[in-house]
């Protein structure tokens, strides 16, 4: 394999560099302008673009439908929900002029559209036949970071927030937990190849207004926690707030259930601290934007690397040849290899010669010469082997460093590596200030047999804890 490690930091002496060299290297995303902004590059969007369809695919299969509203929002709106608006308030981007003069009342740029979808649902909404209201919207949100990373904590974010309307608690709470597992879940493990621990939030850490927040937590390269996705019931916080009732069956008005739920370009981030390795990105060929690459390595090569592609493309696989004969074979190599293609293919007057090419295979570390005829079925075959080779390095990294320890320092100590797993009749609230202090949180709760806990009072609790992203 093309040695990339004099480019990037290493991850065992400065992970956080390490990150940031990939980033830039790799040709995924710039700073903004503005601080915490991000440019998203072609690459980077690429990988966005096919996770995107992937999600908007699974959501869609529960009843869902896209919709899209606006950025601004009256000032007034966030204020009809005291706890929402509080989460919020250090967050907040506040528009006061346009147009050359002040405006009447302040518009808020989008951080979470709860109020404004509450507006039009409480508008829409008339009678039980109205009921469930499945909405969604693929758009940008601004969330003014103190510490914004790129693809983890940016000022301004790409993501999917999904707004439903039922008649019942039972149903909204229902409707949640499938996008948990049937949305979110199916993505992370089967799409982006990470593992998560799914869970219920502590109080603490509940999203602003809910009654319940439950979530799906990734384990980085690093040992640290990554929130992939959250799924929250409202109860009727904001049908209240919002007036959203509608007329029974019964001819009684009633208040409804609502739940929100959302994910976003933290996960192009999760496929790089999960998946990385010192030599660059290794991207899951389901979201690869180049699954092969086929590398000419002499202008006499060309023609043939083009035929390849063509038998490559036939086979239904994402395709590019580079062809720049012009600049050093090394060069292009690692800059492919940081890239994190899943599969190369080097094409020499050599391997010409001798009716064969070097198959690189980046996500297994291994180079083999392969006979031209193929080189289709080697390539095809990869796509899934090792899109399952992911998972199972990554499944086992998180088995092995979650440590189950039965206090909160043991936990403490624990964190340092990993995440550590506890009763969380051990922690509590009083446990949680004591995690804080060393930067640590309960990422989530479950069950013994892994399930979701109806409620955080529940016996026998197991919490899992760890420092995070």
């Amino acid at each position: 394999m093309t040695t990339t490690r004099s480019v990037l930091a290493a991850q065992a002496t400065d992970y956080p560099r390490w990150f940031q060299d990939v980033i830039a290297k790799a040709e995924l995303a710039d700073n903004g302008p503005v601080r915490g902004t991000m440019v998203v590059r072609p690459y980077g969007y690429g990988i966005w673009e096919l996770l995107q369809e992937a999600m908007n695919r699974k959501i869609k299969a529960t009843g869902a439908e896209n919709a899209y509203f606006p950025l601004l929002i009256p000032e007034s709106y966030l204020q009809r929900e005291a706890e929402h608006v509080e989460g919020f308030s250090p967050e907040l981007a506040v528009v006061t002029h346009a147009g050359g003069k002040q405006l009447e009342e302040p518009a808020v740029i989008r951080p979470t559209s709860e109020t404004m979808i509450g507006e039009y649902m409480g508008k829409w909404i008339q009678s039980y036949r109205d009921l469930p209201l499945l909405l969604n919207q693929w758009a940008n949100a601004v969330r003014w970071e103190l510490r914004p990373r790129l693809f983890l904590r940016t000022t301004e974010f790409l993501w999917q927030e999904g707004h439903t309307a039922h008649a019942t608690f039972d149903d909204a709470r229902a409707f949640a937990t499938k996008i948990l597992y049937d949305v979110y879940r199916d993505v992370m493990v089967n799409v982006l190849a990470i593992p998560v621990v799914v869970g219920r939030k502590t109080r603490r850490e509940r999203f602003a207004g809910a009654i319940n927040t439950m979530t799906l937590e990734a384990m980085t390269g690093d040992g640290k926690a990554l929130q992939m996705g959250t799924a929250h019931e409202l109860g009727q916080n904001f049908a209240r707030a919002f007036d959203i009732d509608y007329l029974s069956s019964n001819g009684q008005r009633e208040l409804a259930w609502t739940t929100s739920w959302g994910s976003t370009t933290r996960m192009v981030g999760g496929v790089i601290m999960v998946h990385g390795d010192d030599d660059g990105l290794r991207v899951p060929p389901a979201v690869a934007p180049v699954q092969v690459v086929v590398l000419a390595i002499k202008d006499e090569t060309v023609a043939a690397a083009r035929r390849i592609a063509d038998d490559l493309e036939a086979a239904g696989l994402r395709v590019t040849v580079d062809d720049r004969t012009d600049q050093p074979f090394g060069r292009r190599a690692v800059n492919w290899e940081l890239k994190g293609i899943p599969v190369r293919i080097e094409l020499g007057p050599r391997d010409l010669a001798a009716n064969a090419a070097t198959v690189v295979r980046r996500l297994r570390s291994t180079k083999t010469a392969v006979n031209l005829a193929d080189l289709t079925s080697t390539a095809v075959a990869a796509m899934d082997s090792d899109q399952a080779h992911l998972l199972e390095q990554a499944t086992a990294r998180q088995t092995a460093r979650i440590t189950t320890v039965s206090t909160v320092d043991d936990a403490v100590e624990a964190a340092a590596a990993g995440w550590a797993s506890l009763p969380y009749d051990a922690v509590g609230e009083t446990g949680e200030d004591r995690l804080a202090t060393a930067g640590i949180t309960v990422r989530c709760l479950q069950r013994p047999d892994g399930t979701l806990p109806a409620s955080e009072d529940e016996d026998d609790l197991t919490a899992f804890v760890a420092r995070s992203y």
